[in-house]
């Protein structure tokens, strides 16, 4: 394709022309006194002396390419939006465009978070949809994943174009260090809850690790690999894509080889624990564990929780285990309850559902996530983006199925290599059913909401999913703390 230059015909005029040269190939500059710009697919030059540079010519320049116009500058895709940069483009923000942004991957993190709202608090009315008490996977199981998978999506988008990848490099850990920080705050014990209005924690007792942590951990790894592992071959195929990001699918198969490897290997001894025997009294009542074994995948004797307590300190772990609702542990099971007579020792043990050696599974969701990013930056036919997107996510959920009949069980907790394929394959799949309907068939309508809690996902998971909006509002009560709104609305303890 040819390109027009802008020529200024005479010097110190605003005069100027448009001249179509065919023997120019199509391409992605803008040229203008030895410097390149990339705005657009076809190629634009505007051409000035040192002395007709001024800002009249420059305005005329962004006008002629915001006009509207049939020339190729503007003519569009069949389809409903353009493809720049490897981005989904909308025209305009009507019926739910998103300027600049994919807009399914908007709707999918609104999805998600409205996803974690209802099992945060329908969880407990309905066991069947909330978190498994070990092995199995129910419907809470999946918003953990998705999220991850999300964060590599983003991740593939944001670092398309890189001009200094040390300067990538700094914004990413300083963003991984934001969320680390804010997830201390919010989920280190320094609020008590919505059925106390103390707040404050003893960093002796301190919970290091948690929802938020794990996702800067992923995000920081991830994000690393992004900046500084590809390459720069040109992608035409599934295939070539693989070849220029091998790196990272190196460094995946990496992470995965030492998860698997210490999770089985590694000789978890036998370990004690103590509670407090009162909450006045500082004596404490002391448990000691049995483990002896290696690769054991029960709630006791695992490798995650041994290389949490080593490396952590089993102070600073998450002090109401899931593994309390289990039949073991619960008459009231799968809910909390009271210990059943026979209960095994290390019932009532901290264990924290993000710990170390599971975020390396987590930071493998991500690079699938940076996958699928990959297939929108590098392939504009949407038929040929499903068709990359549906390939792994049926490989993943297969393989995932397969190695839970072999006794690799799905377990959200461990992090399991199985429970890893077979939540990344669904979101793999509810990604791209997201994708089809709304930036191949257009249904924007519905999407406003989903849209708006995809785009607020972090500040909802603060308000609500944390208790920072129950812990707000029963702040302000009449005469007795109990007083308040929840307890008036049913949620709060009535005394």
């Amino acid at each position: 394709m040819g390109s027009y230059q802008l020529i200024r015909e005479k010097k110190g005029t605003n005069d100027a022309r448009l001249r179509w040269d065919p023997q120019q190939q199509q391409g992605g500059d803008v040229t203008t006194q030895g410097e390149t710009k990339n705005l657009l697919s076809p190629r634009i030059e505007v051409i000035t002396s040192e002395s007709t540079k001024d800002n009249d010519l420059e305005l005329s320049f962004q006008k002629f390419v915001a006009s509207p116009t049939t020339s190729p500058l503007t003519t569009l895709p069949k389809s409903s939006g353009d493809h720049i940069g490897g981005h989904h483009f909308r025209r305009s923000n009507k019926n739910g465009g998103s300027n600049g942004r994919l807009l399914s991957l908007d709707i999918f993190r609104g999805i998600t978070v409205a996803l974690m709202i209802f099992v945060e608090y329908a969880g407990g009315l309905y066991p069947a949809i909330n978190h498994s008490p070990w092995d199995g996977i129910t419907l809470a199981d999946f918003v953990m994943p998705f999220f991850l998978f999300i964060v590599g999506v983003s991740l593939a988008l944001a670092y398309k174009n890189l001009p200094c990848r040390l300067t990538a490099t700094g914004k990413a850990m300083h963003r991984a260090l934001k969320l680390l920080i804010l997830g201390l705050f919010l989920q280190g014990g320094y609020f008590h809850g919505i059925k106390n209005l103390t707040y404050g924690v003893d960093v002796e007792r301190i919970r290091l690790m948690g929802i938020l942590q794990r996702i800067a951990i992923s995000f920081l790894l991830a994000a690393m690999c992004e900046i500084w592992l590809k390459g720069d071959n040109k992608v035409t195929s599934g295939q070539s894509l693989l070849k220029r990001y091998h790196q990272q699918w190196v460094m995946a198969i990496m992470v995965t080889a030492l998860y698997l490897s210490l999770f089985y290997g590694l000789y978890v001894p036998d370990w004690e624990y103590q509670i407090p025997m009162d909450i006045s009294s500082a004596e404490a009542k002391i448990f000691a564990v049995k483990c002896g074994v290696r690769g054991d995948t029960g709630p006791a004797c695992n490798a995650v929780g041994m290389i949490d307590r080593k490396i952590l300190g089993i102070q600073h772990l998450y002090t109401r285990a899931i593994y309390g609702r289990s039949k073991e542990c619960s008459v009231n099971s799968p809910n909390y309850g009271p210990l059943p007579l026979d209960a095994p020792l290390w019932c009532q043990a901290p264990f924290d559902p993000e710990g170390l050696l599971s975020s390396l599974m987590a930071i493998v969701t991500c690079f699938i996530g940076l996958h699928y990013g990959h297939i929108i930056v590098h392939f504009k036919d949407h038929k040929v983006r499903i068709q990359q997107w549906l390939i792994p996510s049926s490989c993943l959920v297969l393989l995932g199925v397969i190695c839970d009949c072999l006794g690799m069980h799905a377990n959200k907790v461990l992090y399991s290599f199985s429970y890893m394929c077979v939540t990344a394959g669904a979101a793999g799949f509810l990604f791209t059913a997201v994708y089809m309907m709304v930036d191949v068939w257009g249904y924007r309508h519905w999407t406003t909401v989903l849209k708006w809690m995809g785009t607020n996902a972090l500040l909802i998971y603060i308000l609500v999913s944390c208790n920072i909006l129950p812990v707000i509002l029963q702040g302000f009560y009449w005469r007795r703390p109990d007083n308040n709104i929840l307890t008036m609305i049913g949620i709060g303890p009535k005394k």
